[in-house]
């Protein structure tokens, strides 16, 4: 990709202290939706002040502690993206966080602009995390999705953003055998180093964090197919699911 362009943001343009990215509404385009990763050494903690946005925390890789406005929750994490789902934590806007890990890690800090505050923080357990297939064939994925249920709103409230964060490992093969090779010639490289059959197409473990969030009362995915893409997905209903999806430990 060439030039700038305000969907694309190379690496480093965005970070905000130890967050990279530190994505915002503004910084995105978008109205409601913003993203921050934050990566933590052992020992270490960060502040965070969540002003006119609410935030959820899911570990990304390890374990941390989220302490908000007086309450605290441990979550326990995971040691990847493919190993399983995590549990969250819920900070609201106007509130004080203060995230720390022993061990260190990996943390996304997704968030939804808001007008409407006194909501508590609160805790997401990782069994309550459901877990969808989506797709089939070389576009098989599974989507776990942390943040989905409706907080409670008083009646008469108006409807305020609510994160909806999406998040999957996907996997997917070679649309076609083009021979594909390693540094040392070999064909059929696994990309990770990993090397099957000569006659086995190479495969590749994606992990996509979608982030959403908007004003109406009801959670709708306002998405669209490209049209030069979009009969891919009419395809899905003659093929099967890849059968080393789910990821992780909804295997």
């Amino acid at each position: 990709m060439t030039g700038a362009s305000k969907y694309h943001l190379p690496k480093g343009t965005s970070a905000d202290g130890p967050d990279d990215p530190a994505i915002t509404p503004e910084s995105a385009g978008s109205a409601y939706s913003g993203l921050r990763i934050l990566i933590l050494t052992p020992g270490e903690e960060h502040a965070l002040s969540t002003g006119e946005n609410e935030f959820l925390a899911p570990p990304l890789n390890g374990g941390c502690t989220v302490a908000v406005d007086g309450r605290s929750f441990e979550l326990g994490g995971r040691t990847d993206v493919y190993s399983a789902v995590t549990d969250f934590a819920y900070q609201p806007r106007e509130s004080q966080t203060v995230i720390s890990s022993a061990d260190g890690g990996t943390y996304a800090l997704p968030s939804a602009r808001t007008e409407q505050g006194g909501h508590s923080a609160r805790y997401g357990r990782k069994e309550d995390v459901p877990v969808e297939p989506r797709g089939a064939g070389a576009c098989a994925a599974s989507l776990p999705g942390h943040g989905r249920e409706r907080l409670r709103l008083s009646g008469g409230a108006p409807a305020r953003a609510k994160p909806n964060v999406g998040e999957g490992p996907r996997h997917r093969r070679a649309a076609d055998r083009r021979a594909r090779r390693d540094p040392r010639g070999r064909r059929g490289a696994d990309p990770r180093g990993r090397h099957g059959p000569s006659s086995a197409a190479p495969r590749y473990d994606l992990y996509r964090l979608d982030v959403m969030a908007g004003p109406g009362p009801d959670r709708v995915r306002l998405i669209c197919d490209d049209p030069a893409h979009g009969r891919v997905r009419d395809t899905w209903a003659s093929q099967d699911v890849d059968d080393r999806l789910p990821f992780g430990e909804q295997r």
